[in-house]
């Protein structure tokens, strides 16, 4: 297997944000729908676009329910936000041994900076895809490609690696391996339904996977 290409979903993925995720729903669903709404009811609502979420529940109000999520969120951004073990490690590891890196992310992108800066894994990265950069999110290819076009790489060298089913299905899609990675909220056998190539049960299993010494 020769793959010089990795592509790094990032919420629950490269950086635990789920207690800002999980919080910032809580907030913003109070404030619609008062008590209603308690911590494992927005467990579903961590992987898909905000837009998706809020639609559903009113389509009169995404908008004004997206607004009040990302306020929140980004006030409580570095209050909340933690690093997984050897993601650093690793991903400066392969930053050095010349892979090529990029995230892919249903965050929009001035957000998904945000969070690299925070975690100081930004200079690492020669390319971020957020969900304001395409048209179709995840589980569609379409960010993928696009971040394979900006790298240069093709699939068939690649490396799709993140926490939710549309991380594993994105990459499939496209006709990239994938891997999963153990530490997702959603619990390690929801991921492994979705057949990933890889099941990691921290960052630095990658260096094996890679062949990285």
């Amino acid at each position: 297997m020769n793959i010089r290409t990795v592509l790094f979903d990032l919420d629950g993925t490269l950086i635990d944000t789920n207690e800002l995720i999980i919080q910032s729903f809580l907030h913003t669903l109070e404030m619609y729908y008062p008590g209603k709404y308690k911590r494992e009811d927005v467990l579903p609502f961590i992987g898909p676009p905000l837009y998706d979420t809020f639609v559903a529940l009113d389509e009169e109000r995404v908008q004004e329910m997206i607004d009040t999520y990302r306020a929140f969120n980004h006030a409580q951004h570095d209050a909340l936000i933690k690093e997984y073990e050897t993601v650093y490690e690793t991903i400066q590891t392969l930053h050095a041994k010349g892979f090529k890196l990029g995230v892919v992310t249903t965050k929009i992108h001035s957000t998904a900076l945000m969070g690299l800066k925070r975690t100081k894994l930004d200079s690492f990265f020669h390319c971020v895809v957020g969900l304001d950069d395409v048209k179709k999110a995840k589980p569609d290819p379409e960010p993928i490609f696009k971040a394979l076009s900006v790298l240069q790489s093709t699939p068939e060298e690649t490396l799709m690696v993140g926490d939710n089913y549309h991380d594993i299905l994105a990459g499939k899609h496209a006709g990239t391996k994938t891997a999963g990675v153990a530490w997702t909220i959603k619990g390690r056998e929801y991921l492994e339904q979705y057949e990933p190539d890889f099941m990691l049960e921290k960052m630095s299993d990658l260096l094996n996977i890679l062949g990285v010494e």
